[in-house]
């Protein structure tokens, strides 16, 4: 890991990205770090969580890296990857992203391998895993 958080970042494309940004940031417990945006279209933002970050932007932002990445609902609402962020208290996590609209796929469980967990999807199809098991602390 670096000295500021993990070397490897998620990075995700939405649709509307400000409404995601806020909605990430309210049900999920995200912080603003960064946004670059002109007007609804957003170039790049961060997001931290703890020692973890993603990126994200707009996915009507032209350029290469896009033509290389679909959307869940351009591909019957799979997904290819998913983010995974460790929590200290994964059922308080579950009630406020259920009471955000977060869309439980997989309820909450013990988990075989330790720690507590739940898989959902955010308001743009997009896949998320939060749980207590930390890797890291094995």
């Amino acid at each position: 890991m670096s000295a500021q958080g993990s070397t490897i970042i998620p990075c995700l494309r939405y649709r509307d990205a400000l409404a995601a940004i806020d909605w990430l940031c309210r049900a999920f417990g995200f912080e603003k770090q960064a946004v670059y945006a002109d007007g609804a279209v957003v170039h790049h933002a961060q997001l931290v969580h703890g020692a973890g970050m993603i990126m994200l932007g707009s996915a009507q932002n032209a350029g290469e890296w896009g033509s290389h990445i679909a959307q869940p609902e351009e591909i019957g609402g799979r997904e290819t990857q998913s983010c995974c962020v460790v929590v200290a208290d994964a059922d308080a996590h579950y009630a406020t992203a259920r009471a955000a609209g977060a869309g439980i796929v997989i309820d909450i469980a013990d988990q075989a391998y330790g720690g507590r967990g739940y898989l959902c999807r955010d308001p743009e199809g997009h896949l998320w895993w939060f749980g207590s098991y930390d890797p890291w602390q094995v």
